[in-house]
């Protein structure tokens, strides 16, 4: 199954982005630390430029630790500058003013040359949908000026917002892209939540899901699902998870797709604990 979503308000929201970002200093681009590469757009790439950013690994408590620790080394190796953040639990913020106001000092200190005193540093934060960046900007704020949901789609337009007398951040839109290359990054940006679940295939995002577990987490499967092997087949699997949560219809079969909805739920709540869904080659 190919997943693709990218309506009419994602190409608009792309192009916004392509002008707003000459009016900023510095972009903080914020990627799911589960998904680190799945949830990068490439199209961002472009868009950037030379434009000094940032790239914050986000909800870090909902991931493999280890693996996180492992993302951040590669794209540190590649240049890039990175800070781990748990939001929801104010880990990261600080770190995050620390690293955008370095990066924006030698525009600053360009301005001050120019006799451009007291700007305020302005900063852009983009990412792919319900990534978080609600969260994150409430958290720089202090306040709740930005909505949240656990749902893709919550940020309607562009809004700047007052970080400190230092800055001014720039919230926009969760932006996909037009095509996933690669089939696994659009189950990937499924199974995290940054596709609305109205427009997928439960049962093939949860096959892919159970099967990406099995080979990385097998005993979080035994533990959650009480089972004391895990079949070798996707969909026998599959089956037992539903067969031990009681998802059955008439006859005794099992009810996939509710099986298919206990299972990407007990995932995104982490009742099967953090797990990252990819690694760096």
């Amino acid at each position: 199954m190919t997943i693709q979503w990218f309506p009419g308000h994602m190409a608009k929201a792309t192009r916004e982005v392509q002008e707003l970002i000459k009016r900023v200093d510095v972009v903080v681009e914020l990627a799911d630390a589960r998904v680190p590469q799945a949830s990068r757009n490439p199209v961002l790439n472009e868009i950037l430029a030379d434009r000094p950013s940032v790239l914050a690994l986000v909800k870090t408590d909902m991931a493999d630790e280890s693996v996180t620790k492992a993302w951040q080394h590669h794209f540190e190796q590649n240049g890039e500058t990175v800070v781990l953040m748990n939001a929801k639990h104010n880990q990261g913020t600080g770190k995050l003013v620390q690293e955008v106001k370095r990066l924006a000092q030698p525009k600053m200190e360009a301005l001050q040359k120019k006799g451009i005193q007291n700007r305020s540093i302005r900063a852009m934060i983009v990412g792919v949908p319900n990534v978080g960046k609600s969260t994150v900007i409430n958290r720089l704020v202090g306040k709740n000026q930005a909505k949240t949901g656990n749902k893709p789609g919550v940020t309607q337009g562009n809004h700047w917002l007052k970080v400190s007398k230092q800055m001014d951040l720039l919230d926009t839109p969760g932006i996909l892209w037009p095509k996933f290359e690669d089939p696994e990054v659009g189950y990937k940006l499924a199974i995290t939540g940054a596709i609305k679940d109205e427009r997928l295939v439960y049962q093939d995002v949860v096959l892919y899901l159970i099967q990406k577990l099995r080979e990385h987490y097998p005993d979080a499967l035994k533990a959650r699902y009480n089972l004391s092997e895990l079949p070798s087949e996707g969909v026998e699997l599959f089956e037992a998870i539903g067969r031990k949560r009681g998802c059955l219809i008439a006859g005794g079969d099992v009810d996939f797709d509710q099986a298919a909805e206990v299972i990407l739920r007990d995932f995104r709540s982490q009742k099967l604990g953090p797990m990252s869904l990819e690694e760096p080659k």
